[in-house]
């Protein structure tokens, strides 16, 4: 039996698919959680094989709640749900030990295969999400202004994506104020756009930063 705990603040996705998990012979709910504290506590508590952990929770992210818990229990195994995931987030998801990312309006069978197979190390992509990545991947390849960009300019319009003036940014990355203006300046006309905010807009289409990142 693989006693599972859901952490999901949208209560009625996280009781349909507790009752969906109860009705078969190998797994049973032990608890839900609506954020991440309290995911923490009843992981501390009840010691679940398992949790099914929404990416997106509305205290921090599933990723810093997932890092908590395997460092409580690191024999827990973690299945994450998301819709957007981008390359950061998978590669992190994967140095902290979560096994699997799942799209979170994907079949409720291949959840309950996923969830019969996940095992502590392993690490596995739903077809669905490795798509939408390989999509970003391509529009990135064969974009002009995404392949123009260095990686300093990408580190200056990060910072700008989370609302940072070009003083703060300057602070950050230890150079004057002066060199950021002029990043700022070549990033506006590499994306073609006349303003801060309409480079983090279009950066956003683009893939280049997160849409969690933005103000």
């Amino acid at each position: 039996m693989i006693r599972i705990l859901i952490v999901d603040d949208h209560n009625t996705f996280a009781e349909l698919l507790a009752e969906a998990l109860d009705r078969e012979a190998d797994l049973c709910t032990v608890g839900l959680a609506n954020n991440g504290r309290r995911a923490i506590e009843l992981c501390d508590t009840l010691r679940p094989d398992l949790v099914v952990l929404d990416y997106h929770l509305p205290d921090e992210s599933g990723l810093s709640v997932a890092a908590l818990i395997l460092a409580q229990a690191p024999a827990t195994r973690i299945v994450m749900l998301t819709g957007d995931p981008t390359p950061e987030v998978l590669e992190r998801a994967a140095s902290i030990g979560v096994c699997a990312f799942l799209p979170k309006d994907g079949s409720l069978i291949g959840m309950l295969d996923t969830l019969r197979h996940a095992r502590v190390g392993g690490f596995m992509v739903h077809p669905s999400l490795v798509a939408q990545l390989s999509a970003q991947w391509r529009l990135h390849e064969y974009n002009p202004a995404v392949q123009a960009l260095t990686r300093r300019e990408l580190e200056v319009l990060h910072l700008m994506a989370r609302g940072n003036d070009v003083r703060a940014n300057a602070l950050t990355l230890g150079i004057s104020e002066n060199t950021c203006r002029g990043y700022v300046k070549s990033i506006l006309a590499k994306l073609e756009v006349h303003s801060q905010l309409e480079a983090v807009v279009s950066a956003t289409r683009l893939g280049l930063v997160g849409v969690n990142e933005r103000v």
